[in-house]
């Protein structure tokens, strides 16, 4: 019993009187405090409250404006902006140098050792590398690498790029974009000056791949390059589409690189399948894929005549009945209720106005026999008349046929070679000039019409099938490192005989010819193999930088 209640009895001893009552107080004044006050919540660690960053405006110059805007948006240790390093020059030790090490300067390279490592750790920090001009040093290209751009970074940059007026291109390599910040990044790019062309998104997977939002029928973007991205065939399906499809295309995007992903046979369809109806892309790189004889043989394919499929036919005809209700529209035979000044400027910029020639013959005449006058007014008031009529109100085969009247009724008072003699004239030298322009650029806008859609093009019709002539815009294919065999390798030499064929059979052509660079090297062939061998033996006349080494060699023989 007694060692009960000195159990018990030790326990009220145990803690004091006053700590009690003073560690219920403390506890007590710590709950109210809580509920009277709110709790305060610290901003990361390096950051500071923003400070008004709206109200800023950007001065052009990048670094001053990076930096304020990062200070107002709560930042304290941002990556600076700085120049971008160029690589030094190898110095190449010369003989009279003497190869035993010295102590002195064995000290003073570990004291520079330490300097190169402080150097390059501090390669590896996070800053924003620009290239700057060399006359204005204006900025011309951003280059951002190994450190994450968050959503508020490319905020700050969507206020301090738009006052840039020569940047040309952005380079984003390893930076975490995900698709939400590439669809910020991709908002942006239009409130960026006009010069704007060349993006490089390299190292940035993304889960949904949304590579192709930066190929928009909108975009202005010409040089993309997509390498180490991870892109699969679901990826490059997304790409080919943004190329082209049977009623868009894309007509901005000169290149487009997409080396090291994971693009197989299928991906290179779709590719192919998108350079079907592009006629703007020149070059194309598929380096260290994952394509095989599949692939390539689509890749061929596209590049020499192909069969239209049957949706592409009807394409064609519906836009051929377009053009001919258009072409229709235009010509002055169909207005019928049409002004006559307007059809008199609309005949005189085509050269086929026939109320031209009659009043140039009728000056001709005045000026030679001034006796008959009247007769002659007459009669020309009468052919005046008769065009009028045919103009106005009559339909467009009667129009036609009273405009060849008067040539055939009066053969020596309108033809073409009276027309001559009038061209040395002082007054009427310049409007003809002017018509000369007005035809060429009409020409030259008619071309361009014809070139929008290539389903447009001339076409064969073989056996019931109408074939296209092919891509001949692509001057540049890289296939280097796939898994091509010789079953795709006589695939890409029936197509680079066809091209070295086509201007010999046909007149020469105004537009492109074909490829000019085609690499599968280091693929699944032989070097030696015969056929590969044939398609180099094809492809050096037509590689520009071969022909170029030969007259370099010339010049400087010429030169010794």
């Amino acid at each position: 019993m007694s060692g009960e209640v000195n159990a018990t009895g030790a326990s009220p001893r145990a803690p004091r009187p006053g700590t009690q009552k003073s560690s219920g107080s403390v506890t007590k004044k710590g709950d109210r405090g809580a509920k009277e006050k709110p709790a305060t919540v610290l901003p990361p660690v390096g950051e500071e409250e923003p400070k008004n960053p709206e109200e800023y405006q950007c001065t052009g110059a990048l670094e001053v404006d990076f930096a304020e805007l990062c200070a107002r948006w709560g930042y304290t240790d941002f990556p600076k902006v700085v120049t971008r390093p160029r690589p030094h020059p190898i110095f190449v030790l010369s003989s009279s140098v003497s190869e035993k090490p010295n102590p002195d300067d064995q000290r003073l390279s570990g004291s520079c050792s330490l300097n190169s490592l402080e150097s390059k750790y501090a390669f590896f920090r996070p800053t924003v590398q620009v290239e700057l001009e060399a006359e204005d040093k204006s900025v011309k290209e951003i280059y951002i690498r190994g450190w994450k751009v968050e959503e508020r970074i490319l905020g700050i940059f969507s206020k301090c790029l738009p006052p840039l007026s020569q940047l040309q291109a952005i380079n984003l390599w390893k930076v975490g974009l995900t698709d939400k910040t590439l669809a910020t990044f991709i908002a942006l790019l239009p409130l960026c000056s006009s010069t704007l062309r060349k993006v490089s998104l390299e190292g940035n997977p993304l889960p949904e791949q949304s590579y192709h939002k930066l190929m928009a029928l909108d975009s202005t973007i010409t040089h993309l390059s997509l390498r180490n991205n991870n892109i699969d065939d679901h990826g490059a399906q997304l790409l080919g589409q943004a190329l082209s499809t049977l009623h868009s295309c894309n007509r901005t995007l000169v290149s487009l690189n997409l080396g090291f992903n994971h693009i197989g046979d299928e991906g290179a369809s779709y590719i192919a399948d998108g350079l079907r109806l592009n006629r703007s892309l020149l070059w194309l790189s598929l380096a260290h894929n994952r394509i095989q004889d599949k692939g390539a043989l689509k890749l061929a394919e596209v590049l020499r005549p192909f069969e239209l499929m049957h949706t592409e036919v009807v394409e064609r005809r519906r836009l051929l009945l377009e053009k001919g209700t258009q072409e229709r529209m235009r010509s002055p035979s169909s207005s019928r209720y049409g002004d006559p000044r307007t059809e008199r400027e609309k005949s005189q910029m085509m050269g086929i106005s026939s109320i031209a020639l009659v009043d140039k013959t009728d000056k001709t005449q005045t000026v030679k026999t001034p006796k008959g006058l009247g007769k002659k007014k007459e009669k020309a008031g009468e052919v005046v008349k008769k065009e009028e009529k045919s103009g106005s109100g009559q339909s467009p085969v009667q129009g036609t046929l009273k405009k060849e009247d008067p040539t055939k009724a009066g053969k020596g008072k309108v033809t073409v070679p009276e027309q001559k003699p009038t061209k040395g004239k002082g007054p009427k030298s310049g409007s003809k000039e002017k018509r000369s322009i007005l035809l060429e650029s009409e020409q030259l806008i008619a071309e361009a019409t014809e070139m929008v859609n290539p389903l447009l093009e001339p076409v064969e019709h073989r056996d019931g099938k109408v074939f296209l002539p092919g891509n001949k815009v692509l001057l540049h294919l890289n296939l280097l490192r796939n898994r091509i065999t010789e079953v795709g390798l006589e695939g890409f030499l029936t197509t680079v005989q066809y091209q070295v064929q086509f201007p010999k059979a046909r007149s020469a052509p105004k537009g492109p010819v074909g490829l000019l660079w085609l690499s599968l090297e280091k693929n699944c062939f032989s070097p030696q193999c015969p056929m590969y061998t044939m398609l180099q033996e094809l492809m050096l006349p037509r590689d520009p930088i071969s022909k170029a080494k030969p007259r370099e060699e010339e010049a400087t023989a010429f030169s010794t």
